[in-house]
This record gives C-alpha cells, structure tokens and sequence, in this order.
C-alpha cells in the first residue's frame, strides 16, 4: 500500500530539500502527450495512474473538451501503460479526479454530470462505484452553498475521509481561486465550504490543494506568493483546529520552475505532479524521486484490468470535404500557458486563397479548412503579443487534421524573440529573399509601438576562426538593421552587437543541433 509521506516535508527542512532529477522520461512517457496532461491522481493499491488530458480528440467532447478523464495502468517493469479515457467518467465538461473511498471501491470526483437539456446546470462534487464492468453512473454529493466559478477546478479528498480541501472561486474569495475546506459531520454529511484565510489566499490563484495523512500539512499552487514561475508548488502547517491559522507558505524549491508547477501530490518514496517545464509546452505529469526507479517498491497489480473504451474518430471539428483539411489548434500566452483573443490568418502562396479565424476567447481554440493540396503561410497576430509566421506545405488525400499550436511572447521590456526564420547566405551577411515576411514581422511591430527600442544580437556557430566569427555576427547584424530601417524604422532605434560563437544554445558538435546556433535575436529594451 503505499502511503503519503508528510514526515519528508517538515517546516524545518524545506529549505533544503531536494527530490532529486526528474526520472519521469522514460517511466510516463507513454502517459505524456502532445495534448495537457494535469491532476494525476494514484488509486490506492498503486496501479492506476488518473489525470486530466485537455483538447483531445478523443474526449467526449473532442477537441473543444476542456478535459476527460484518462488512466494508466503500472507494468511489471515499471513503466505506465498506454492511457485510456474512462468514458463512464466523463462528459462534455472539464473532469478530472479527486480522491477514493472504501480502500479505491468509491471515486470522487469533480462537478455534477446530471444533464438537463443536454446541459450540466450546477457545478459541485460526484462519485462512482467500482463494478464489474467499470464504474457506475456518477451521482451528486450535496454540499450546502457550493459554489464554483473557476475554469480551474483542483481538490483532494483527505486519507481518513474526513476532510475535502478545495480550489473554488466562491463565496468570500480574496481574487481569483481560493483553497476552503469542507469537513465532514458526524451523520456523514459535508459541512459547507470554508476559505482557509489571507495567510493562505491571496487576490491571485491558490488552486489544486492537497492536505496529508494526519490532514495538517498542506501543499498547493499559487500564482500570488511569489516563486519562480506563472505558478508554483507551496507548502504550509496548520497551527490549529479552526483551519485559519497557518504557517507562511513556504516554496518547494527543487520542483519548482520558470513554468506553471500543479496538482502536486507526494507519496512513499516519490512525488507525482503536473510542469510545463522540458514538455511541448502543454503541461506534462512528472514523476520525482531521490531514488533509483528499480529501487521503489510497488505492490503487484491483485485487481482485473479496469474496462477501457476504444478511441473514437474526431467529431467535434469543421468537416471538411474530400478535398480538404482542417486545421486546428490553440493560441495561448507563451509565458503562462493562458488562452489568447488572437487572428489566425491562412493564405495560399500558389493559389488564390485566404482566411482569417479568432481564437475562441475561453480556451484560445481555432479551426479551419484548407484545400488539402497547397503551400500555405500562416500569420498570428494578437494585441499586446509579438506576431509569429510560419510556411506550412500541404499534400495528402488521407489526412483530414493537421494540429499547429502557436505560443505567442507577450511585449515586455526584456522580452527575447529568436528570429528562427531570418536566414543568410552561407559564410556572408547577405540576407536570403525568404527571411524578408519574418523581418516585415518586427517592421509591424515597432510601427505598431512607436516607443519601442530593440537591441539586435547575431551568433554564428563555432566552427571557423572565432574573430572572424564574430565578424560575420556582427555584418549579419548591421544587415537586419539596414532592412528595417529602409522600411521606416528610425536608427536610433535598434542597436545591435555581434557576438560570434561565444553564446551557443544547442550542442555544436551534432549537425543536426549546430544550425540553432547561427541565428539572429533582438530583445526589447524598452517599450
């Protein structure tokens, strides 16, 4: 059985606590995909992994689906299966786990599923029953003056049963998410939500929560208690029985990153959560340990596999004809993973052929058919964000879907952008015809900021005499000067500096890497 290890997590060693590397690559990698993997959720015996899979086509609700239900079996070598949606478990809405009663023969989950016209009118918390074939229909938990308005939907249901902690933007919520606490009455019934105070919550998010085996230590995401990224993973002792008084929440510093860190859980030996760090830039579910993997014991597996269902075809996209292809996918915030209101626009370099699409302003989602045979150009644009474009070649008469996710840079003072598409003739500063769209791209923009000041930057890899490297660096980039200020930008406004080999970002002795070494950026030194 394997069982939650607070002790690891005491105040007086926070500081110094390291989990070591990550060694997740391997044992999930068939559990991490292309889509957002978050909430992972261990059922009790140890063998099934459950977590949130978002937008993907084979959700209930297809691709528009905020997030089904998945599970993964353990092997005996240790690895995770191929995960597979739990159909019973999920509907059109965002669904994802919460905990498990009667030793995992009961499962708690999130929001209500009852359905009228086609449409889940309340929100709140469900559970189902194992049976033979599955699980049951899930059925209503009531909760007195549940309230929920988050799209952001976290919780954990406490080792003893006694204890529900909660993400909810409810009655009495500080700014966005805040953690409450329900407890339970002695005639088994819930008590209704309570905010665990300011020591906690902040007028930002505190979200997916999870209280320990003796339901005193409480670990959570925030974007409001400072930390290295969009989100972090915080820890903090409760000093008494009202669930008020609270330690300052401390940061879990070796888990921690630049990216969005959530829906934190630690067991025996090793801790499973959700980074966007090192992933597609969706989130991933991460496995940590100071442990050799070989080393960690799990019991083997004693119950029959769970009923899977099988994939189905994609439905809830434009259909497109025989003759065409549809094109989908999400334009969110590079930084912190949010959707975007942004203009995708399509447009043929062969044929006559143009469109534009608004993302769809809850999740960032677009979609659009183009003729199935074609070079394309695509263009993202969105106010407040450095624009992105991309040449896209289309040749197919089978594939009917083709998914392009775009992560676009906020403008910020100090914000970098590589010029990946920016090329030059081989060895000499002359920049090739085909760079000039992804140029014209920081023409749009600093018209469109006429306070904006850049600072060019050119690297070579290092092959070669160094001196003549940066040289060259510096040509290429009094090249991409003279472009933009040939086409209206003031001089005054760019300054540029060559920097030969010297700042490498990719291994120069693989070929196949050493090309993103020579390239050209400009970061944004004022705005």
């Amino acid at each position: 059985m394997i069982k939650n290890f607070c002790v690891l997590f005491l105040m007086s060693v926070i500081s110094t606590l390291g989990l070591g590397q990550s060694q997740d690559k391997n044992i999930l990698a068939a559990v991490n995909s292309q889509y957002d993997e978050i909430n992972p959720v261990l059922s009790p015996d140890g063998q099934k992994l459950y977590f949130t899979r978002r937008n993907h086509p084979s959700n209930i609700g297809g691709i528009r689906d905020e997030g089904d239900i998945w599970v993964s079996a353990l092997t005996d070598d240790h690895q995770w299966s191929e995960p597979q949606n739990v159909k019973e478990l999920n509907n059109r809405n965002w669904n994802g786990v919460i905990g498990f009663e009667d030793n995992g023969e009961t499962i708690i989950l999130h929001n209500h599923y009852k359905e009228e016209n086609g449409l889940v009118r309340t929100q709140g918390i469900s559970k189902a029953k194992k049976t033979r074939k599955g699980w049951s229909a899930p059925q209503d938990v009531q909760i007195p003056y549940f309230k929920n308005l988050s799209d952001n939907p976290g919780g954990y249901l406490s080792k003893d049963g006694q204890v529900l902690v909660l993400s909810l933007e409810s009655y009495g919520t500080r700014g966005a998410e805040d953690i409450y606490v329900c407890l339970r009455k002695p005639d088994g019934s819930w008590a209704d939500p309570k905010n665990l105070g300011d020591v906690i919550n902040t007028k930002f998010q505190e979200f997916t929560p999870y209280i320990s085996e003796d339901n005193k230590t409480l670990y959570f995401a925030s974007n409001g208690h400072g930390g290295k990224g969009s989100s972090d993973i915080f820890v903090s002792e409760r000093l008494d029985n009202t669930w008020q008084n609270w330690s300052r929440p401390q940061a879990l510093q070796a888990l921690n990153t630049k990216g969005r860190e959530t829906g934190y859980r630690p067991y025996d030996d090793f801790a499973l959560y959700a980074s966007t760090i090192n992933s597609d830039g969706y989130s991933d579910i991460r496995f940590y340990t100071e442990k050799p993997i070989d080393s960690i014991m799990m019991a083997q597996p004693q119950m029959e596999q769970e009923p899977v269902v099988q994939i189905t075809e994609v439905t809830e996209v434009p259909e497109a004809t025989a003759n065409e292809v549809t094109m989908y996918g999400k334009v969110l915030n590079k930084v912190n993973s949010q959707s975007i209101n942004a203009i995708v626009t399509i447009s043929g370099k062969e044929l006559e052929f143009k469109k534009e699409v608004t993302t769809a302003a809850e999740n960032g989602y677009y979609s659009v058919n183009i003729p199935a045979s074609g070079k394309y150009q695509v263009r993202v644009d969105a106010p407040g964000y450095i624009s992105q474009r991309e040449n896209l070649e289309v040749n197919t008469g089978e594939m009917k879907l083709v998914e392009i996710n775009y992560d676009l840079q906020p403008i910020s003072v100090g914000t970098k952008v590589n010029l990946k598409n920016v090329l030059f003739e081989q060895s000499k500063p002359t920049i090739l015809e085909s760079s000039f769209q992804e140029l014209d791209l920081v023409v749009d923009l600093m018209r469109q900021n006429p306070d904006m000041k850049i600072r060019l930057e050119g690297h070579t890899d290092n092959r070669g005499i160094p001196k003549y490297n940066v040289k060259l660096s510096k040509a290429r980039v009094e090249a991409v000067k003279e472009y933009l200020v040939d086409h209206g930008i003031a001089s005054k406004r760019i300054s540029g500096k060559g920097y030969g080999g010297s700042k490498p970002i990719a291994d120069n002795d693989d070929p196949m890497t050493r090309k993103l070494n020579r390239r050209v950026e400009f970061t944004i030194t004022k705005n």
